[in-house]
């Protein structure tokens, strides 16, 4: 049990602490601790899984299906490592990024509040504590994106809060559905509830929870709150929003639609296939006309996840590692191109990239880290997401799906158009007031604060790019576990304790 509780301790007590020092700098320094711990605790609960396989914890004595459950299979604890390694490089970053003003405010104690959220909807293991965490999530993540009460935060905040609540209201009718027809609400117990109860009623819940999870994804046409929301916050939200909060949609979809709602694959998979590639398309093509550093990149948390729901769409065990390959990327990549945008801010004066330049001739080692992650985002080998593209190209083309290979191939080809249109605009040209950013500006403190968790993103999106066969083979784990939720099944109902 300890294993299973020990990132959601670690996070609560670092807010806890973080809250009570806030109006000091140990603050700051006690949620890079509690993130370090939380990454700590996630890779020991990765490890034990990959040796023993999915375990499971009832909390209170409660047997399974009727307390609360705890679990973790190979994907729960992948990621809660990648919620961990993110959390860790985002409040380093964050050390330089917030003001005391906002640290007063309580953002180390929301930030780990948050954290705590993400890592609780990837180890719960049933439907009710779900939307629990859920809500921890939006409550965190909505305090988080209105702190600092400018115009344009409290605005995103409303749009932010009121589309998650139609998500919200829709989940929990799904929920009040699913138990009224099968009185549980336990994960691996509701797998052979929904076999046994009506098959089309099952259908329009399953329907209502892919709704419900798609507009906490942002897939088409639910993600209009996504591009209006996350260009408004400091840096360091935008990082961990980017990376974490879509991905919790995406895995609920994951786990719902493997291990739960598999009674109709042919129409809810078949849906998902064509809004997976509509939500490519309409993202790549959103960004393609933005001009906002954060902008742009916001649009293309849309278009990759089209990828993402791709893979679970096709539902082969190829696709299905592909999608977690691509989770996994895509959250480093993704984070670590929001913190790159904060440094340009910072030292260029701003994020639009065409009133901005001169950012390669001034401070090249940034124009460098740019260019890892974007070029794994356009999916350019040896990079990280080159593979997570090529498994799902391949996946479409052995099912003869060559409509979806080329849909994957053209949405790569413009993605490079976005990373090169910011490349050209904000690094190369130069800065239209005259002058050159450089990373002198900054004080060595702030460079070190900054630099260090991009590089270290960056890092980590080489290692998996030239070396992917132990993280593809982790994924593949993964994958087959999703598709046979067997050890998952005994892990969870054959547990006293």
């Amino acid at each position: 049990m300890i294993l299973l509780t020990a990132p959601l301790i670690a996070t609560f007590v670092a807010a806890v602490l973080a809250f009570l020092f806030r109006r000091n700098r140990e603050g700051r320094w006690i949620s890079v601790a509690g993130s370090a711990v939380h990454l700590g605790a996630g890779l020991a609960l990765l490890f034990e899984v990959m040796g023993n396989g999915p375990i499971a914890a009832q909390m209170g004595g409660w047997p399974a299906p009727f307390g609360i459950t705890l679990v973790a299979d190979t994907l729960s604890a992948v990621m809660v490592v990648i919620t961990g390694i993110t959390a860790l490089a985002v409040s380093i970053y964050a050390v330089a990024d917030i003001g005391e003003e906002i640290e007063e405010l309580g953002y180390h104690a929301l930030f780990q509040v948050l954290i705590a959220g993400v890592t609780g909807a990837f180890l719960t293991g049933d439907l009710f504590n779900l939307y629990v965490w859920f809500e921890v999530m939006l409550i965190s993540s909505f305090g988080l994106l209105a702190m600092g009460g400018s115009r344009a935060q409290l605005d995103a905040g409303i749009k932010y809060v009121t589309l998650n609540l139609i998500s919200t209201i829709l989940f929990l009718s799904a929920i009040g559905l699913l138990y009224g027809a099968t009185g549980t609400l336990n994960l691996a117990d509701l797998r052979g509830a929904v076999a046994e109860a009506d098959p089309g009623l099952m259908t329009v819940i399953a329907g209502l929870f892919l709704v419900g999870f798609g507009i906490k994804a942002g897939v088409f046409p639910l993600f209009f709150w996504l591009p209006a929301s996350y260009h408004t916050p400091s840096f360091a939200v935008s990082a961990v929003f980017a990376g974490l909060l879509t991905k919790v949609g995406v895995y609920a979809l994951i786990r719902m639609f493997t291990l739960v709602f598999v009674h109709d694959v042919g129409f809810t998979h078949q849906l998902m296939l064509w809004v997976a590639v509509a939500t490519m398309v309409v993202g790549v093509l959103g960004a393609a006309a933005q001009t906002d550093f954060r902008r742009i990149l916001s649009f293309h948390i849309i278009s990759q996840i089209g990828y993402m729901v791709l893979g679970l769409a096709l539902l082969t065990p190829l696709a299905m590692a592909g999608a977690v390959f691509y989770l996994v990327h895509h959250i480093v990549v993704k984070a670590n191109l929001f913190l790159v945008a904060g440094v340009a801010d910072r030292i260029a004066g701003g994020t639009d990239v065409d009133r901005i330049g001169g950012l390669y001739k001034g401070a090249p080692l940034l124009g460098f880290l740019f260019l890892i992650p974007a070029f794994s985002l356009a999916g350019f080998p040896p990079l990280s997401g080159f593979w997570a593209k090529y498994v799902l190209l391949q996946a479409s083309m052995d099912l003869s799906m060559w409509i979806v290979a080329f849909f994957i191939l053209a949405v790569g080809l413009m993605t490079i158009y976005s990373m090169t249109k910011i490349w050209g605009r904000a690094f190369w040209k130069p800065h239209p007031a005259g002058t050159v950013p450089r990373l002198s500006q900054l004080s060595a403190a702030d460079r070190f604060a900054f630099l260090f968790p991009i590089a270290g993103l960056a890092l980590w999106t080489i290692v998996i790019g030239v070396w992917p066969e132990p993280f593809f083979a982790l994924a593949e784990q993964a994958a087959a576990e999703l598709l046979d939720p067997t050890p998952y099944l005994d892990a969870v109902l054959g547990v006293s304790e």
